[in-house]
Order: C-alpha cells, then sequence, then structure tokens
C-alpha cells in the first residue's frame, strides 16, 4: 500500500493544530478563573464596607439615645447625677443590640456637658465601631 504524501501533510499540520487549540484554550480557562477570583473579592469588599457602615450608624444612633437619656436625667435633676459615668448595654428586642452605652456629665459653670460613648465588639477585629457624641446643656 501507498501512503499518499499530501494526506500525510493533513495529519501532520492538523496535529499541530490541536496542541495549540488545547494551550490557548488552557489560557483561557485560567485568565477566567482569575477574573472570576477578582470579581469575588471586589465584592466581597464591598459587602465588609457596607456591613461596616450600617455598624458605624447604629453606633451613632446608640450614642445619640445615651446622650438624649443623660439629658433626662440631668433636667430632672437640675444637676449632674451622682451616679456618673453609667453604663449599659440596649436591650435585646432593640435593633441596637449589642452596643455598649456610657454616659457622663461634667458641670461647666451654669452649663453642663454631656458625653455619650457607645461600641460594639472588641477593639482590634474587623467589626469594631466606636462613636462618640457630646453636647452642652
Amino acid at each position: 500500500m501507498l501512503v499518499h504524501p499530501q494526506r500525510s501533510r493533513v495529519f501532520s499540520s492538523h496535529g499541530k493544530q490541536a496542541g495549540f487549540a488545547l494551550i490557548a484554550a488552557l489560557f483561557l480557562i485560567v485568565v477566567l478563573a482569575m477574573l472570576g477570583v477578582f470579581a469575588v473579592r471586589i465584592g466581597g469588599g464591598q459587602q465588609q464596607t457596607v456591613n461596616l457602615s450600617l455598624l458605624s450608624s447604629r453606633a451613632l444612633a446608640a450614642a445619640n439615645t445615651g446622650i438624649e437619656y443623660e439629658v433626662n436625667r440631668t433636667l430632672k435633676l437640675g444637676a449632674c447625677p451622682p451616679n456618673d459615668p453609667v453604663q449599659f448595654a440596649l436591650p435585646l428586642q432593640n435593633p441596637l443590640n449589642g452596643y455598649t452605652v456610657q454616659v457622663s456629665c461634667m458641670p461647666s459653670g451654669i452649663n453642663f456637658l454631656l458625653s455619650s460613648r457607645a461600641w460594639r465588639g472588641t477593639f482590634g477585629t474587623p467589626d469594631y465601631v466606636f462613636r462618640q457624641v457630646s453636647k452642652t446643656l
């Protein structure tokens, strides 16, 4: 049997093309996988930013709650309450659950300097937030 010379060329050139296609396919898979990992990381970072913003807003609301609490106590007595500073945790049913609030009053001439500090979590952890609000009464 005779082998046709053109036919052998077709087989050899086809083999080279198949190897090139495999390399291109692997390259494409690697690039798409890297893009997927990048998208997941960006999405996770954005979600963490949104969560931290929400926790910070709640900390500010808790600090404002503490200021209102201290204003009420100070106006009732006409002086700084005797057991300052006071620290309390907000009730479980409250959306501000988990926040600790510390309030204090300091006489300043004829005025009172009120301070409220609210925090959640432990300092140094990713979910730690702290807000402080002051008011002169």
